[in-house]
């Protein structure tokens, strides 16, 4: 079989180049039954392609074509052969944007050399949803020509036998099948006559003299708009940091703007919706290579997805109940076993918070529970002096009184102890939150101090991202 896709293809090649084959290379094979090779000849060189997928090589075939039509950035197709499972396209080379970005990245850190061009990727995002979906051939589609509830529903369930039943999270399956049921109602009720590329993601887009080039969208059909950006931004292994996400998702809704009216609210109302579903698209693809065919290397980027997923159960707030997949949700978040799967390092991210004890202990709703609270009401109070009344521990003379005590550089002392052990366990073991407070009575004083303290140990200490809060003066301010 092996040597008759190399005789077809050669043979095909040599038709179009008009020189013989002089080179013959396999490519690195992903996740699909696909085989690419590139071709070389004296002055020519294609990429050939063998699926024995007939309706997804239609469907392939026949996007290119009007996607070319319309000067969008996507590989010419120069012969096709479909009784024969095969076709010639350019090629685009070896860089994908996440060659791109690992490379740069390990040198120079997310510069903005990488953010520019991701702010290109978005740009022309819109090109692909708007602009090409009208005149697209959805007959063509493959296996569905809508992203519906059939086609939702077959992810759900991809993610729930392939990774959750294999991870051996556990959950009751009438429960989890009544929230899919809910959550498909929800993601169904925004607008989807969109051209959706399904698998818009690093990995199918090749950098070529710097500009972006997309391929692999054989999977399109119609769909929402959140989809394909909630693809892009939350790829697990390009790990793209929080606040470049969000310059890049404001980025991608301006460019939006110059082809339809956009409702920003409504928009953002559906977005983490389709961030959360693609995340678990993306899980189950990874358990069903990892898990079941032993392909550890599609393990590598579980880490990453939990990570998105932790960020997603803190800052995503989605307007639908779904009891039993948010248990899930944070079942997964807590597991040590795949958070150290692979060689991943995820960034830590210490929560530190002063509060007052009348008020209550702060309550860590969006964590994994991690963390410690601090009793400083046992150390001397600079508010039983009038001079101190009206100041804060942000104030330098509250911080001077302090550092005068040598009770509460002793109790410090003990609170780095613990955060070292701390950090260095949880940096072990991939795990991203760590919630820290400190409590007095007016947490004015003692509380903001200690905080503060802490806040700039372990910001000379370790990199990791530290956030500072202090509830009673936001309260007051």
């Amino acid at each position: 079989m092996k040597q008759e896709i190399e005789k077809h293809l050669k043979s095909m090649f040599e038709r179009w180049a008009g020189e013989e084959v002089q080179s013959f290379e396999p490519l690195p094979a992903h996740g699909s039954d696909r085989q690419y090779f590139r071709l070389k000849s004296k002055h020519k060189s294609a990429i050939g392609a063998y699926n024995p997928d007939m309706k997804e090589n239609i469907a392939f075939l026949s996007f290119s074509k009007h996607f070319k039509s319309l000067n969008l950035n996507v590989p010419e197709i120069y012969s096709q052969e479909l009784d024969k499972n095969i076709y010639l396209e350019q090629d685009l080379g070896d860089t994908t944007l996440f060659s791109f970005l690992s490379e740069r990245r390990a040198k120079e850190g997310f510069s903005q050399a990488i953010v520019d061009v991701y702010r290109k990727v978005v740009e022309y995002l819109p090109r692909f949803q708007v602009e090409a979906n009208e005149g697209l051939d959805y007959s063509v589609c493959y296996p569905r020509n809508s992203f519906d509830r059939q086609s939702m529903h077959w992810d759900l369930n991809y993610f729930k036998y392939y990774f959750l039943k294999l991870a051996k999270i556990p959950f009751n399956e009438q429960d989890l099948e009544n929230d899919f049921q809910a959550f498909m109602d929800f993601l169904l009720s925004t607008d989807r006559d969109y051209f959706l590329y399904r698998d818009f993601q690093s990995r199918n887009i090749m950098i070529v003299d710097g500009e972006p080039y997309f391929i692999d969208y054989q999977g399109g059909r119609k769909g929402a708009l959140q989809y394909d950006l909630a693809s892009l931004l939350f790829d697990a292994k390009a790990d793209i940091p929080n606040e470049i996400r969000k310059e890049l998702l404001e980025h991608y809704l301006n460019a939006l703007e110059k082809y339809i009216p956009v409702n920003r609210k409504k928009f953002m109302q559906f977005y983490y919706g389709y961030v959360f579903i693609r995340i678990m698209q993306a899980l189950g693809a990874y358990g069903f290579r990892g898990f079941y065919e032993r392909k550890e290397h599609f393990l590598q980027s579980v880490p990453y997805a939990i990570q998105n997923l932790e960020w997603l159960l803190h800052n995503a707030d989605l307007p639908v109940e779904l009891p039993t997949l948010t248990k899930v949700w944070e079942a997964l978040v807590r597991s040590s076993f795949l958070r150290q799967l692979g060689d991943a390092h995820l960034r830590l991210t210490v929560r530190i918070q002063s509060f007052s004890y009348k008020r209550g202990i702060p309550v860590d709703e969006k964590g994994h529970g991690g963390g410690f609270v601090f009793d400083c009401r046992m150390l001397p109070n600079p508010g039983r002096y009038e001079r101190f009344k009206n100041l804060t521990g942000n104030d330098k003379a509250v911080i001077e009184f302090f550092e005068n005590e040598p009770e509460v550089e002793r109790f410090l002392y003990h609170v780095n102890d613990l955060l070292d052990m701390m950090v260095t366990n949880y940096q072990k073991r991939n795990f991203t939150d760590i919630m820290v407070a400190f409590g007095c009575t007016g947490g004015q004083h003692r509380s903001v101090y200690c905080a503060n303290r802490l806040a700039d140990y372990l910001k000379e200490k370790y990199e990791i991202d530290v956030q500072v809060r202090h509830r009673e003066l936001e309260m007051k301010g």
